[in-house]
């Protein structure tokens, strides 16, 4: 039980760490942050975080699908998979109404912005791609705890090369210097909650977690931190939620 208990505890933390997120760059993307530059910074900031633990501190699972196990963890991704596409193309009935709790900053970064309706579909085409990656990435997690016990530096290794690429590509889309400005304030609470929070400490908890535990567990936390940010969003945000899209 108690084997258990902290890797349950760990992923709870991750996920709601995540959820945060969500609605904290929401508001920098609201402010006029470009989403290159902000994984840029986030990247090479959580390299900078990681770096020094892993030098102090570490020097320098099949599916079984003929199983019932295996048909369970199997209808549970279409079912999720399935959310998600319900959640990108319906729109029904409200579940949750807006909160009478006022977030005066959140409502005023939100004014302005409007839906992009010929991107409609590319949303939710990165969003299930983004997922594929994910599952990759903890597969691959898995392999590297079996042979390389070193959660920090591995997660350091990560946030260097992504900070690498995601430089090259940002400094090459984004070419105006004035948009790789932290100001408002917001920019920098963002940049600094999702490297600290969400890069950082979030990678070495995975690594630590799917070392023990193998990548599906950590898996199938991920509808936590749908509840959780529908939880948030309408309580901070002023959101709506449907039966399907949500809207501001």
């Amino acid at each position: 039980m108690e084997g258990d208990l902290l890797p349950f505890l760990t992923m709870v933390i991750v996920e709601v760490g995540c959820a945060g997120m969500n609605i904290i760059s929401k508001l920098a993307m609201d402010s006029g942050t470009n989403p290159f530059v902000h994984v840029a910074y986030r990247q090479l900031l959580a390299t900078a975080i990681i770096a020094p633990l892993a030098f102090f501190l570490e020097r320098l699972e099949s599916v079984g699908i003929r199983k019932k196990v295996g048909q369970a963890k199997v209808l549970g991704t279409v079912v999720c998979v399935g959310e998600a596409m319900l959640l990108s193309f319906y729109h029904g009935s409200v579940v949750m109404r807006r909160s009478s709790i006022h977030w005066k900053y959140a409502n005023n970064m939100g004014k302005g912005n409007s839906t992009n309706d010929k991107k409609f579909m590319l949303g939710p085409f990165l969003l299930i791609a983004s997922n594929f990656s994910w599952g990759a990435w903890l597969i691959i997690q898995a392999k590297i705890g079996l042979n390389y016990s070193a959660p920090y530096t591995t997660s350091a290794l990560i946030c260097l090369m992504a900070s690498i690429e995601s430089g090259i590509i940002g400094i090459s889309v984004v070419h105006d210097l004035s948009a790789w400005s932290l100001s408002p304030i917001i920019r920098v609470v963002s940049t600094l909650y999702a490297a600290t929070v969400c890069t950082a400490l979030a990678f070495c908890l995975i690594a630590w977690c799917v070392k023990r535990k193998g990548p599906l567990y950590m898996s199938v936390f991920s509808p936590l931190l749908l509840i959780v940010v529908a939880i948030l969003s309408g309580m901070l945000l002023q959101e709506k939620l449907y039966v399907g899209t949500s809207t501001l």
